[in-house]
């Protein structure tokens, strides 16, 4: 009976070292599947960094544009201005 017994002994241990070495695998393939998910989430937010950086680069754009508009718009305002006192003074 100990031949039997050393038998199922190493059977029963091939089994418990198949189900640990099933468990690592599956362990292992979440672990790349988590990396690869968060791979693509740096890849979204690379895109979304580089699409803000655009459109802030228009905003600071547009927004200098205004400021020139603005002062343009200012000494044509300090001009008339001017111009309807020296009308008025005389």
């Amino acid at each position: 009976m100990t031949g039997e017994a050393t038998l199922k002994e190493v059977i029963a241990r091939l089994a418990k070292a198949i189900e640990a070495l099933e468990d690592a695998a599956a362990a292992r393939l979440e672990r790349e599947q988590d990396y690869g998910e968060a791979e693509a989430e740096v890849q979204r937010m690379n895109a979304d960094r580089a699409r803000l950086a655009q459109e802030l680069d228009g905003s600071e754009a547009r927004s200098e544009r205004l400021e020139e508009a603005n002062k343009e718009v200012s000494r044509r305002l300090v001009t008339a201005m001017e111009t309807i006192r020296a009308v008025l003074d005389r």
